[in-house]
């Protein structure tokens, strides 16, 4: 008897449906190498931002970021300084180190905030229509129709240049984005039968958004997010790099671009290492978005 029980349980396990389709999911996704390289990228930055943020604020190495040493200005990368100097004599590696947590909570803090409000704009648009429907998508087309970087650029000079007003003009851009992607999969999910057959039942319309539509529609969000992460960091590195995002001495790697422009042909690894930073970052985020995609993709399963 125990053991027939035993087999009914471990048989009930394995049929867990949350079980089995997250097992579906990791084998589409390993099977894309490309994409597993970039989390194993991205999961690594991630602890050692963790660590960066750490020692900038309790100085467990007992090195600052901005410390000045005028006496070791322009070295190259050695033993002793990793990545070299920049021209005030700080350590490059450890100002990489100490601003990584910056760059990535500016793409991260910016991309929640335009989930936070393109997606229920997104659904409400898709899920009502009319007259919503259009006052919405308009106003989605006036911000689409300005390039995102020149939007943010407007946005950051009228309210200054920081690390809050940089991620709300990064944000402000990338809600148009999420809103139109968030638009058309509810329209596609509440056509659905069992949508109608729930509706006819009597369910009102926020169970049926919450319950019935949101979850269908978080594979484009969750993909659009991982992708739109990339561009945020790519775009606050711009705006810094311009004078108009983090403001110095802060370490975020498009002001570091900005203090190693002027030596590039005499020190060019001020630049280098910077620069290197923001493309494996942003390239890692770019393999791990495209390989969800094609995980998350109903087409992809068998």
């Amino acid at each position: 008897m125990t053991s027939t029980t035993d087999a009914q349980v471990s048989q009930v396990k394995r049929e867990n449906p949350r079980v089995k389709s997250f097992k579906d999911f990791y084998k589409r996704l390993r099977k894309n190498k490309s994409a597993l390289a970039g989390f194993y990228v991205l999961v690594f930055l991630f602890f050692v931002s963790i660590f960066g943020a750490l020692d900038a604020n309790y100085g467990f190495t007992g090195v600052s970021s901005n410390a000045t040493n005028l006496t070791s200005k322009l070295q190259g990368p050695s033993a002793e300084f990793w990545f070299g100097t920049d021209h005030l004599g700080r350590d490059i590696f450890f100002r990489i180190l100490h601003g990584m947590y910056i760059t990535l909570g500016v793409g991260f803090a910016a991309t929640f905030l335009a989930a936070i409000v393109g997606v229920p704009l997104g659904v409400l648009s898709g899920y009502y229509g009319g007259w919503l429907d259009t006052i919405i998508m308009r106003i989605m087309d006036v911000l689409l129709a300005f390039p995102g970087i020149l939007l943010a650029l407007a946005i950051v000079s009228v309210l200054g240049g920081s690390t809050i007003n940089v991620t709300i003009a990064i944000a402000i851009g990338a809600v148009p984005q999420f809103a139109r992607i968030v638009r058309g999969s509810t329209l596609t999910t509440k056509k659905l039968e069992y949508i109608d057959a729930i509706r006819a039942l009597g369910a009102k319309d926020g169970k049926i958004i919450f319950q019935h539509v949101l979850p269908n529609i978080m594979s484009p969000i969750i993909v659009n997010t991982t992708l739109l992460i990339a561009t945020a960091i790519l775009s606050a590195a711009g705006l810094s790099f311009l004078g108009l995002g983090v403001q110095p001495p802060t370490p975020e790697w498009g002001a570091m671009l900005n203090d190693g422009r002027n030596y590039i042909y005499q020190a060019g690894h001020i630049t280098l290492f910077p620069g290197m930073m923001i493309v494996i970052v942003v390239l890692a985020f770019n393999l791990f978005g495209d390989g969800l995609r094609d995980a998350l993709d109903p087409k992809q399963k068998k």
